[in-house]
């Protein structure tokens, strides 16, 4: 029987080299997505090999995320696999400067709209007692860097509510894991810096970060693992990026 994903964010980056992954293997799509036009024709192109779903949707609305979800059409309902991937930093200031509004926005998306969907998907998982929860986190939820205050703490949210939510499933069949990655060259920086190519660009600049494809590699393989398998967390740098040692400022 033909297995179906939801992958929330896929209409760029991971999300989008996730849904691409997937349709090769010919599974059904439900693809959510804010940018309308990119995701009709995402899913107009990967529709040519299988079936898709495309939802506009902002996960950062409760009601419109429950209403939606908790009516999928029945061809749809059985949701196999959840990629909660829809996330993003904004701004690089330290917390004494930094806009309000950024803090908001990354508060919205990275942690309520992942628990949304998630409220909205985890019963029918636990009715028919299977399932895979994949939640996007990164390695900015283990390790502080300079500027990345908010966003850090939300992706360390994904991390400690991935963890509770697989012990909340104990005595099922559901999987959930955490995928945590370090630099990786997507829109990521982009929506960052708002839409400032240069500084974007410099992110990525004399070394080879990870790609979107790296990621949907992982998220296909531990999905493919043997059922009794679960890959609690998995955390991946680019072979250039590695921890930064202590901080200590002198006078």
């Amino acid at each position: 029987m033909t297995k179906t994903i939801l992958i929330t964010g896929t209409t760029s980056g991971f999300g989008k080299s996730i849904a691409e992954r997937f349709a090769a293997e010919g599974w059904n799509l439900i693809l959510i997505g804010r940018r309308s036009n990119r995701l009709m024709a995402i899913s107009a192109k990967l529709g040519e090999k299988v079936t898709v779903l495309p939802i506009t949707l902002d996960i950062r609305q409760r009601q419109a995320v429950m209403e939606t979800l908790t009516n999928l059409p029945e061809k749809f309902k059985a949701v196999d696999v959840l990629v909660n991937n829809a996330g993003l930093a904004a701004g690089l200031e330290p917390a004494q400067s930094a806009d309000l509004d950024d803090w908001d926005a990354m508060v919205d998306t990275n942690i309520k709209g992942l628990m949304y969907v998630t409220r909205a998907i985890l019963p029918g998982m636990v009715t028919r007692n299977a399932g895979h929860i994949i939640n996007i986190g990164s390695v900015a939820g283990s390790y502080p860097y300079e500027g990345g205050n908010v966003y850090g703490a939300t992706k360390a949210f994904v991390a400690q509510f991935s963890r509770n939510l697989r012990t909340d499933v104990s005595g099922t069949a559901i999987r959930v894991t955490n995928i945590k990655p370090g630099n990786a060259e997507t829109e990521f920086s982009l929506i960052r810096f708002k839409g400032n190519v240069a500084k974007a660009q410099a992110v990525y600049q004399g070394y080879q970060p990870l790609t979107a494809e790296d990621i949907a590699e992982m998220v296909f393989w531990v999905t493919h693992l043997p059922s009794h398998v679960n890959v609690n967390e998995l955390e991946v740098m680019p072979v250039a990026q590695s921890w930064a040692g202590y901080k200590i400022h002198r006078q």
